[in-house]
């Protein structure tokens, strides 16, 4: 049985209905869920793994917008069920993942006759929003090499010694080309703030931050 917490919210009837009519389904790492330009199917409900969404500019530089784990839902494809639009970027499959699928007839159903639901996935919908919103002044206003120290200096101080992780993949994250990345970790290399193997960061000099900083 699907256990997530937006589910909690519906009332004995609807919840039967909804455990009737949704499927759960498992998907092996490196699986892509949704394209840009797909249409939304239903709403994905997360029950475990990990989930990357990202977009692919016209440059062909990616950057990722946020991560679902468990009892998340999926923002975009909220937006998807709710304008009849496609997918703005892609969704794939990081650790091996688990998601209940509510199909789009039932989900508007649910948006109609329950309250509590439809005031659960708008509550989703605005942190994911709010998150977006300080994606975008990181991108706008910060420069990519503060950026870059402080996405290692948040790893840094969660305790990670050693990330395992390309060039590429952290261009990725921070939306940006693998050869600016690779320049820049080059320069925290030559200050001995770290150390650079094939597919590997070594936080050599990285301090954690402390709760104040």
């Amino acid at each position: 049985m699907a256990r997530h917490s937006i589910l909690d919210t519906l009332n004995d009837s609807l919840r039967k209905d909804t455990l009737a009519g949704i499927s759960t389904m498992r998907f092996p790492p490196g699986q892509v869920l949704f394209s840009a330009g797909e249409h939304c199917r239903g709403l994905p409900l997360v029950l475990g793994g990990s989930i990357k969404v990202q977009m692919t500019g016209l440059s062909g530089h990616s950057i990722v917008l946020y991560r679902m784990g468990s009892d998340d839902i999926c923002t975009l494809s909220i937006g998807c069920l709710m304008t009849g639009r496609g997918y703005r970027a892609e969704a794939i499959v990081e650790e091996e993942a688990e998601a209940a699928i509510i199909p789009r007839g039932l989900f508007d159903r649910l948006m109609d006759q329950s309250a509590e639901f439809r005031l659960g996935i708008m509550e989703s919908y605005g942190r994911r929003l709010d998150d977006l919103m300080l994606l975008v002044e990181e991108v706008a206003f910060h420069r990519m090499d503060e950026r870059l120290e402080e996405w290692l200096q948040a790893r840094a101080a969660q305790g990670q010694r050693t990330l395992t992780i390309t060039h590429q993949e952290l261009a990725t994250e921070l939306g940006t080309a693998r050869e600016v990345i690779s320049r820049l970790l080059k320069e925290l290399e030559r200050r001995g703030q770290v150390g650079l193997a094939r597919g590997k960061i070594e936080l050599t000099g990285l301090k954690k931050r402390s709760a104040t900083a």
